[in-house]
């Protein structure tokens, strides 16, 4: 008996030392410096609203008595909205699609300029960038007055990896009725 019981307490303490020696990190080591690289992506994303077949659909909407004439918007205040538009070498519908953008936004301002709160991921299909994707966060505010419009990069994947920049959005197409749009895009992006 006493065997048995010097052989648990021998266990007991090997066991009660194990956690001491299994963390869940390893040490950090300092990484070789990579060199980071700037590269210009252009496309058109195509955001269709209407139609048998949308692109992007709204999946909730605030319940506001008070909207008015809100109403009439296709993207009224507090609307969600999930996407997944084709990205395409040229403006047209019938280009050569290279990918894909999937994410949300939320129409995110409640006086008469649209803004937008964009969550995104860019994703390639062809090329040297095939499988890899850009990731955007940002709020977009669409004002007429405005030619242009910004959104953050804030990560990636594959060859985008620990990127960031900014996307430059130029408005291709907007049909305000029914809210379909073409936008052209110009982004720069940093990457290792």
């Amino acid at each position: 008996m006493e065997g048995k019981l010097a052989m648990a307490w021998v266990l007991i303490l090997c066991v009660a030392t194990v956690p001491v020696h299994s963390e869940y990190y390893s040490d950090s080591v300092p990484r070789a410096p990579a060199k980071e690289k700037k590269t210009h992506l252009h496309f058109f994303l195509h955001d269709t609203i209407s139609g048998n077949k949308p692109s992007s659909v709204m999946v909730a909407h605030a319940n506001l008595s008070s909207q008015g004439d809100d109403q009439k918007n296709p993207t009224p205040f507090g609307s969600v909205f999930v996407f997944d538009d084709p990205l395409t070498e040229g403006s047209e519908p019938t280009s050569r699609v290279i990918g894909n953008a999937r994410g949300v936004y939320v129409s995110s301002s409640e006086n008469k300029d649209l803004t937008l709160t964009v969550y995104a991921d860019y994703g390639f299909t062809t090329g040297k960038f095939n499988g890899s994707s850009i990731s955007v966060f940002s709020r977009l505010p669409l004002t007429m007055a405005e030619p242009t419009h910004e959104l953050a990069v804030v990560g990636g994947r594959k060859r985008f990896r620990m990127a960031r920049g900014f996307a430059e959005l130029k408005p291709h197409y907007f049909n305000a009725t029914n809210g379909d749009a073409v936008t052209e895009y110009k982004v720069t992006v940093f990457h290792y």
